[in-house]
């Protein structure tokens, strides 16, 4: 069976340490009070009463109650966010953008700043108005007796009304999303008021990963941002080169296993190269906003179960348009490489689903078209039919995903590009499509790695992100 590249343990336990540190600051009653009061400065009305901050997987939040409503700060979390600032700014950006250009609701910002500006020293936060719900969407489709520290799975027996509804509202979401386009791969800035621009790189959830868990130095991340899903495509594949070259534990199972991970990501940097993993009629754009985070459960319905808020827009960023083209990973909320019965499991319970939500989605355009805010060339239903039916699905889940990716390229993309032989077990036989002097790089590079795995040392890791 096909597997995942394993997180560096040594990263993720310092991580802890780090992010366990600065939650007990937070945490001091000195530092609450001023947490508090920093709120009912910038929040008009009667502070009535804090409550004690929750943590998520990036973030913590703590409400304050006021006699006429409520409103939440939110401060990202060192040893799990590593990049802090700059996710912070972006994802300002990017709430203020969807207001502004779409009906998708969104929370009200009332006030944000630097880690220079925040209250108690926190970091770098975000105000905004509190947005009442009952219930968030995985909520609503999780199996039944699953707890928050399971991972959640769509419940095998759930209402078929009840799912094409939040299915529908889901694509609601992405149709809307899918009608702006931007001229350029990256972050998006307030140039000035009204005004918006693509300046900075794309701030990516698998960049974080990289960068907390696989030890990736900062230095070889994007620096800027990309004129063509090309280019773009090309830098992803040289994440994952360096991924492999620089995680020192947990990275390799064995030689056989370092060269199999080699030859892999190799390959795949060609394709990109040859541009085999885009489509050339937009390759220039015009691109797609894409958040890496939208998913089920960073939907709040309210009791009526009308959705009353999108939250968690952080890692949103311009993208090429097949990342847009490509039906939701989330269908069964579980992710494919951590599905219990593996990928073709994951497969065979996915498309049943995919069904489902492509049947609301043209129904979602149909009332779209009707009512003049979309135009029929502007449909999704169709791309998202073909980026499964075709494999493109799997290319971009691959790209986007690096600890995921060798099981995916071994199990479904290897035989779309080189044919018969290959796969997991016959990955010897793709040695000879290798550039020369990769073929003559690969001993030295396996006899590297597997030297370092001895060590179980933690060399190069950047838990923090530089001032900007």
């Amino acid at each position: 069976m096909e597997r995942c590249m394993s997180y560096d343990d040594v990263a993720w336990e310092k991580s802890d340490e780090v992010e366990v540190a600065w939650k007990s600051a937070m945490l001091e009653e000195e530092n609450l009070r001023a947490v508090g009061n920093f709120i009912a400065k910038h929040r008009s009305g009667t502070p009535e009463f804090l409550h004690r901050p929750k943590t998520g997987a990036f973030n913590v939040v703590a409400q304050m109650d006021f006699a006429d409503g409520s409103a939440i700060i939110r401060f990202p979390i060192p040893g799990s966010c590593m990049f802090p600032e700059e996710k912070t700014r972006y994802e300002v950006a990017a709430i203020r953008f969807i207001q502004d250009k779409t009906a998708i609701p969104v929370p009200f910002i009332l006030h944000w700043g630097t880690a220079k500006e925040s209250p108690g020293s926190s970091g770098p936060f975000i105000l905004m108005d509190y947005n009442e719900h009952l219930e968030d969407a995985c909520d609503a489709l999780n199996t039944p007796g699953l707890t928050r520290d399971d991972r959640p799975i769509l419940d095998p027996n759930i209402c078929n009304i009840k799912l094409e509804k939040i299915y529908s509202q889901m694509a609601n979401i992405l149709l809307q999303l899918s009608t702006i386009s931007l001229p350029k791969i990256g972050s998006l800035t307030e140039v000035e008021k009204g005004v918006w621009d693509v300046t900075h790189r794309p701030i990516t959830f698998n960049m974080n990963n990289l960068v907390q868990l696989g030890t990736l130095p900062r230095s070889k991340l994007p620096l800027s941002t990309f004129d063509s899903s090309a280019s773009y495509f090309c830098a992803l594949a040289n994440m994952n080169i360096e991924h492999l070259s620089h995680q020192r534990n947990d990275a390799i199972e064995s030689a056989d296993d370092c060269r199999r991970k080699y030859v892999a990501r190799h390959l795949f940097r060609q394709l990109a190269q040859n541009s085999q993993l885009t489509q050339p009629n937009h390759d220039a754009g015009p691109f797609k906003l894409w958040c890496d985070d939208l998913r089920p459960s960073n939907t709040l319905r309210n009791s009526e179960c009308d959705v009353v808020a999108v939250i968690d827009w952080e890692f949103t960023y311009s993208a090429p348009v097949e990342f847009t083209y490509t039906p939701p990973w989330w269908l069964l909320l579980g992710r494919p490489e951590t599905w219990d019965g593996g990928l073709d499991s994951w497969i065979k319970e996915y498309e049943p689903r995919l069904e489902v939500f492509l049947k609301v989605m043209r129904e979602r355009e149909d009332v779209s078209i009707a009512s003049g805010l979309l135009k029929e060339d502007q449909r999704l239903s169709g791309h998202m039919q073909r980026s499964w039916e075709t494999g493109d699905f799997w290319v971009m889940y691959a790209a986007r995903n690096s600890f995921a990716f060798d099981a995916i390229f071994w199990r479904l993309l290897d035989r779309r590009f080189f044919g018969p032989g290959g796969g997991w077990d016959g990955w010897k036989s793709r040695i000879n499509l290798l550039m020369e002097e990769e073929r003559a790089g690969m001993e030295a590079f396996v006899n590297r790695k597997m030297e370092e795995a001895k060590e179980r040392t933690l060399h190069g890791w950047e838990p923090i992100e530089e001032a900007l």
